[in-house]
């Protein structure tokens, strides 16, 4: 990766020049996807899920850009949700899915191969079918199917990045209308006035984190400018903002080119920790170092922290992320944290989720990246025919 130019990040007009595909423009809209996205499921009829009763499981097909989208229902239904909630990338779909079943398929073109496959089979077998997808495409058509309920994406995000549809920026509009299909059938909390509070919380983020603000206020910018020219390891404090975590680790690779291994508390607390005694981990400076002649220093480890608002957080919890935090100060590991204001799960979870995007691509921009194509992604599909 190149240098990161911190001088573009306080340029709101640069970063606009640089950011040709629009990505920054599409991640603000995210308030507006969720109330759009409200409506477009109101009108394809999402409460009437609820006239059959509430399925014996739920599976979600999803990948991609697309993905996050189970790994957010799986979090927020978390351990009260009466049935079981799994989620699939691919076929085969498992055997015991039946007409007692329901099966939500989420494709932001609608041609997902997966996603699409999955479908297909559980229509084929009765259950019933959510589908969220571009209109009179593939999975439009499963989800149009009598029984089966259709909600096509926000207008917004139809032709994201200069007409490149990218489920990457177009997650609110893919993930409303499944918490809404989720809330009919009581399995978890997202009523459409929820997610309205949830729109007013992306709307105050992104204006936080907009372009035109100065690098040192803006907390997107600023956590760009740490994550610069590091090896980042995203730690989640908990089972939701393990969802938050994924999707940070996933902007990071597909929208900076940034590797970053991702975990959550308490499971991954030991292998985390372990990482602070290696290889880029950091080393003591030497005061008689020739940046001409030494070799490079390598990237160092960042640590970044991601956090329930602090009342949320039962203080076992609590007291875990304070000595992970204390244990990589002291190893020389920088530390870096976004916490969530208060609120309701799905509420914080957007909050962590819209800083994290814009961070990602604040890092691409500075260091030259164009966050919305990677040519090497391009080979391989080409390799692939």
């Amino acid at each position: 990766m190149s240098a990161l130019d911190e001088t573009m990040l306080s340029d709101g007009d640069a970063l606009a020049a640089a950011d040709t595909s629009g990505v920054l423009r599409a991640l603000a809209t995210a308030g507006a996807q969720v109330r759009e996205s409200v409506q477009l499921s109101q009108d394809a009829g999402i409460a009437r899920l609820a006239e059959d009763g509430r399925p014996r499981a739920v599976l979600i097909a999803s990948l991609g850009g697309s993905a996050v989208v189970a790994d957010v229902l799986t979090a927020l239904a978390g351990r009260t949700c009466p049935v079981p909630v799994v989620s699939r990338r691919g076929g085969p779909l498992p055997s015991w899915v039946g007409p007692l079943d329901l099966v939500i398929a989420v494709s932001l073109s609608g041609r997902a191969p997966g996603p699409l496959a999955l479908a297909i089979e559980a229509a084929r077998r009765g259950a019933r079918v959510v589908t969220v997808g571009a209109e009179g495409s593939p999975l439009a058509d499963i989800g149009s199917r009598p029984g089966n309920v259709h909600v096509p994406p926000a207008r917004g995000v139809r032709a994201a990045g200069g007409g490149e549809r990218s489920s990457r920026v177009a997650l609110w509009s893919l993930l409303t209308p499944v918490l809404l299909a989720c809330d009919a059938l009581e399995l978890v909390r997202a009523p459409a006035d929820l997610m309205t509070a949830v729109a007013d919380r992306l709307d105050d983020e992104s204006d936080r984190c907009k372009p035109g603000s100065e690098a040192f206020v803006n907390p997107a910018k600023v956590l760009a400018l740490e994550l610069a020219q590091t090896v980042p390891v995203v730690l989640a404090d908990s089972d939701l903002m393990a969802a938050a975590a994924r999707r940070a680790g996933s902007m990071l690779a597909r929208t900076s080119r940034v590797p970053a291994v991702t975990g959550a508390l308490p499971d991954d607390a030991s292998e985390v920790v372990a990482t602070f005694g290696g290889p880029f981990a950091a080393a003591p400076d030497d005061l008689f170092a020739d940046p001409f002649l030494d070799a490079p220093v390598s990237p160092r480890l960042r640590l970044l922290l991601l956090r329930d608002a602090p009342a949320s957080q039962p203080d076992a919890d609590r007291a875990l992320v304070e000595a992970v935090a204390h244990t990589a100060e002291e190893a020389g590991v920088r530390v870096s944290e976004v916490v969530a204001d208060e609120g309701a799960d799905v509420v914080q979870l957007a909050q962590v989720l819209q800083r994290t995007d814009f961070a990602a691509t604040y890092l691409a921009l500075a260091s030259g990246i164009d966050p919305a194509t990677s040519p090497h992604v391009a080979d391989l599909k080409d390799r692939l025919g």
